[in-house]
């Protein structure tokens, strides 16, 4: 998808910033163009201004993408989601922040596996698409207090790097 948008909004840089955006937040278009968060109607000009363009690049590009088939498909499903490891702490809870290369196959699992057998919970988990972030994490919210057993087996897990709040 992203290639498709790079050559889609080739030589518009304002408008292929805008509509990155839109990916990576999960704003949703209708047929008519506007713009949605969940079912939050989002003015084109605070969209704008939060993203350094004015709010008619906004406006076409919604336009642009409801008008485009391709693009209409994708982004009339899109739905953001609450990540809260920002806030975790305040819920008592740790997380797991980590670093690894994005073709790694099984990590989460792993992950989950060490979890499991130090019988942690796992309250929500988060992949950063590595198509749409420059240095994708993978985020892992843990019920309560990471076990000191658990930090030391899930520390000599084969990722560039790994930390805990």
């Amino acid at each position: 998808m992203l290639q498709y948008l790079e050559e889609r909004f080739a030589g518009q840089r304002a408008k292929l910033r805008v509509v990155s955006a839109m990916l990576r937040i999960g704003v949703r278009v209708d047929g008519e163009g506007r713009l949605y968060c969940d079912s939050i109607e989002l003015a084109p000009a605070k969209m704008g201004r939060a993203m350094g363009v004015d709010r008619r690049v906004v406006i076409e590009t919604a336009r642009e993408i409801a008008d485009d088939p391709k693009l209409f498909a994708v982004f009339s499903s899109l739905f953001p989601i609450s990540n809260v490891s920002r806030a975790a702490k305040h819920f008592g809870h740790d997380v797991i922040e980590i670093d690894a290369d994005p073709n790694t196959v099984g990590l989460t699992a792993k992950v989950a596996s060490v979890l499991a057998r130090h019988k942690v919970g796992i309250r929500q988990i988060i992949t950063d698409d590595p198509d749409l972030y420059p240095e994708p994490k993978m985020m892992v919210v843990v019920e309560g207090r990471l076990p000191r057993k658990a930090v030391e087996e899930l520390r000599s897990l084969d990722v560039q790097a790994i930390s805990f709040r």
